[in-house]
């Protein structure tokens, strides 16, 4: 098979269409405009992923990538193309799923921005997993939209490696003991939290290493794995330093533990957190789905009445030590989204997970609250839910997208739900 042409569009997860004698294939780091040559092609989820191919002539929206392991590493699929193209077609694929023309604001910082990274720790190297290979991983050196300390955090893991001997994670055989390594930053306070994740408890002597090689870090987690899924999730325990880091967001200060989601990039939350709070009215507000409370304490610092609902209990615990760290009128308890009763509210917000709504939706409708708030990182999600559950009872009012995610086809939405009559 060889084949070349020209890419005529972008695929609604970021990859590059190319079409050539009636037949379709979709080109990983490949942009509307870029020849390519492509080779082999391998058919996943119904479509023809392009494996083997070269640029031939670069389409001028392309920009030279800072990393050196772009084109291999699966984190940044839009490295290579210049950021207001990449607005612009955020934007576009956001329209195309929903319909909805919305105004785009990018993100203040498009390097260094990332305040979590997980790097995946194995036999054939450490960093991120390699796009579209999941037994390949790219052996980074460095992440520039990570930090410029990221070189320092993976020379010390390879050091603490080499001393204990400790067996790093093998992709194929599932077997090792030490997983992923997860650093978190304070980007507005400085601070660092060190996670390892690995399939043992650590004896003393690990111990002493571990907090020898990191002994940079504010807060220092040991956490034990005990399935062997690919993510950075296990019991974390504090070995050194400080239960959490503290990021702060202008006048509001969250608390970050290892098992707490929290957006991943700072420089751009505030954009995030305001366009919620434009799009707010009353004074009682539900918060759905809270979390550890960023938008609730957020909104409650700016003079609101907001109760939380989440179903996570840690991540409630947090969202009511976030409250009581900004003294603010705000309270996080647990329950079911979808078992919520809505009450007087005269705002909900939901940020829910990435299948969005389901069984909350119906809830909401039935409840009759006058206005949503709804912020999605799923397009297809929110979507869904719209048009299955929310339109007959609401019209979308305004919508904004936030670039939290420089260099990928991800882009944040929230989305103004008015209800028809109100």
């Amino acid at each position: 098979m060889s084949l070349k042409g020209r890419v005529a569009g972008i695929s609604d997860d970021g990859l590059g269409v190319l079409e050539v004698n009636g037949r379709r294939f979709y080109v990983p780091f490949a942009y509307p405009g870029d020849v390519v040559g492509v080779k082999e092609a391998k058919r996943r989820f119904g479509r023809k992923i392009a494996r083997d191919f070269e640029l031939v002539e670069g389409s001028p929206l392309r920009q030279g990538a800072r990393c050196p392991h772009f084109g291999t590493c699966g984190g940044c699929l839009w490295q290579g193309l210049k950021y207001k193209e990449q607005l612009g077609l955020k934007a576009e694929i956001f329209e195309r799923i929903t319909g909805i023309d919305a105004e785009i604001r990018g993100s203040p910082r498009i390097w260094g921005f990332r305040n979590v990274s997980n790097f995946i720790v194995t036999v054939s190297g450490i960093g991120l997993k390699e796009y579209g290979n999941p037994l390949g991983v790219a052996d980074l050196r460095e992440c520039p939209v990570f930090s410029k300390r990221t070189p320092e955090y993976l020379h010390s893991l390879r050091e603490f490696l080499n001393e204990t001997r400790l067996k790093p994670w093998d992709l194929r055989e599932k077997t090792g003991e030490v997983h992923y390594l997860q650093v978190r930053e304070g980007k507005f306070t400085g601070e660092v939290m060190v996670n390892l994740i690995a399939h043992m408890k650590p004896l003393g002597g690990v111990i002493e290493a571990f907090k020898g090689y990191f002994s940079f870090a504010d807060s220092l987690y040991w956490s034990l794995k005990t399935d062997t899924r690919d993510d950075p999730r296990g019991e974390a325990e504090l070995i050194a330093g400080e239960p959490y880091i503290h990021e702060r967001i202008e006048d509001v200060v969250y608390l970050i533990h290892p098992n707490s989601f929290f957006q991943t990039n700072s420089y751009a939350l505030p954009l995030l957190l305001k366009a919620v709070e434009g799009f707010t009215d009353g004074e009682k507000v539900l918060d759905l789905y809270s979390g550890v409370g960023t938008f609730g304490v957020w909104l409650a610092k700016k003079g609101f009445k907001v109760e939380g609902v989440e179903l996570n209990p840690f991540a409630v615990e947090m969202a009511n030590k976030n409250a009581e760290l900004n003294g603010v009128d705000a309270t996080f308890r647990v329950g079911r989204a979808e078992e919520t009763p809505i009450g007087d509210y005269d705002t909900v917000i939901v940020d829910p997970p990435r299948k969005g709504l389901k069984d909350a939706a119906d809830l909401l409708v039935k409840g009759g609250v006058e206005k949503i708030v709804y912020v999605s990182c799923n397009p297809k999600a929110f979507r869904l839910d719209y048009k299955k559950h929310l339109k007959n009872a609401y019209r979308v009012e305004n919508a904004v997208l936030i670039d939290m995610f420089p260099h990928t086809p991800h882009v944040e939405a929230v989305v103004e739900l008015k209800k028809k009559g109100g």
